[in-house]
């Protein structure tokens, strides 16, 4: 199950209280005031890991608090420090104040990591208050409270290039035979009901992550179909690849479709059309006239597109698409 946004409640461990203690040994009648510091609470912090894939795990645990520090203690004794609670989630996570919507932290490496929840400090015990006109002080500080708040988790997935298009464009075909991965294919809408990423290699030194977005429909960007749900995955995306369903059999117009996809990434977010984009036909093999490649070639190219035309199922064409993507995002191949 795929799950790219979770609201947890997070709280930092409370700081010991400091104690109120004096020396009492045999061979030193005034030993004094002798309490310990308390102890720091444990902070919050989330951590980065590429062990995780999803959310998931939020959907059964809301909760995080973090281990409270120990009160201190006589013969100046400090209380312990309370432990950070460590809370792993996939990298490219963004965290967010759920009350502001700030945002925290943007969790895009292995590692990264943000502190979203700071310890209370220990209160001081009654020996740091002793002075030459206070010798024997019977007070200390509490322990200041742990800092508390609600985050908004959000995945957004970290790949090169973002597949886009309509349902049944034959995004999850194309993946398939680019990468490894494994989606799920049928020749129904919304066969992809979350973010597949994939793994392209030309060489040991040239690899591409590839992102196959869930198909969107007209009203997307309004929370229509599945789109609204995954368009943020586009976000990182360095290159979007704009796949069009040619075939005899298709169910709209491949410049319709294109300016559908392009205007539900306009709602969402203007930045996402200033993402280079190039445009490939797919289901080549299920076209009779080939002629009509050559119209849409002189319409996407006086657009300042690149335009190609594959197909996904038998491979034709792939060997170029393939040297292209390592064009535009190694500048060489």
């Amino acid at each position: 199950m795929f799950v790219d946004v979770a609201k947890i409640y997070v709280k930092a461990g409370d700081g010991g209280d400091g104690a109120v203690a004096f020396l009492r040994e045999k061979y030193r009648p005034f030993g004094g005031p002798a309490g310990g510091d308390g102890g720091k609470g444990g902070d919050v912090i989330i951590v980065a890991t590429s062990r995780k894939h999803t959310l998931l795990d939020f959907e059964y645990r809301t909760k995080f608090i973090a281990q409270n520090g120990q009160h201190g203690k006589g013969k100046n004794q400090a209380g312990k420090d309370g432990e950070d609670l460590i809370i792993e989630v996939p990298v490219g996570t963004v965290v967010k104040d759920a009350i502001t919507g700030e945002i925290l932290c943007d969790l895009v490496e292995e590692g990264q990591s943000c502190v979203v929840a700071k310890g209370g400090r220990g209160g001081r015990g009654n020996a740091r208050f002793a002075s030459p006109t206070n010798q024997a002080p019977r007070y200390a500080e509490k322990g200041q409270k742990g800092e508390e708040r609600w985050l908004i988790l959000e995945l957004k997935l970290i790949a090169d290039v973002g597949i886009i298009g309509l349902p049944n464009a034959g995004k999850s075909t194309l993946i398939s035979k680019l990468t490894k991965a494994r989606p799920k294919i049928a020749d129904y809408p919304f066969t992809t009901l979350s973010p597949v990423l994939g793994v392209f290699e030309l060489d040991e030194e040239h690899r591409l992550v590839l992102a196959d977005i869930p198909g969107l429909i007209e009203g997307a960007s309004k929370g229509k179909g599945l789109g609204l749900e995954f368009l943020r995955h586009i976000e990182r995306t360095k290159l979007l690849l704009h796949l069009l369903d040619v075939s005899d059999g298709r169910e709209k117009d491949p410049i319709e479709a294109f300016n559908i996809v392009n205007a539900e990434l306009r709602e969402y977010s203007p930045q996402l059309l200033e993402k280079q984009q190039i445009v490939v036909a797919n289901k080549i093999d299920a076209l009779s006239d080939r002629e009509y490649l050559n119209e849409l070639e002189k319409y996407f190219t006086e657009r300042g597109y690149q335009f190609l035309a594959i197909s996904a199922l038998t491979g034709e064409g792939l060997d170029q698409l393939k040297k292209t993507l390592f064009v535009k995002m190694f500048a060489k191949v």
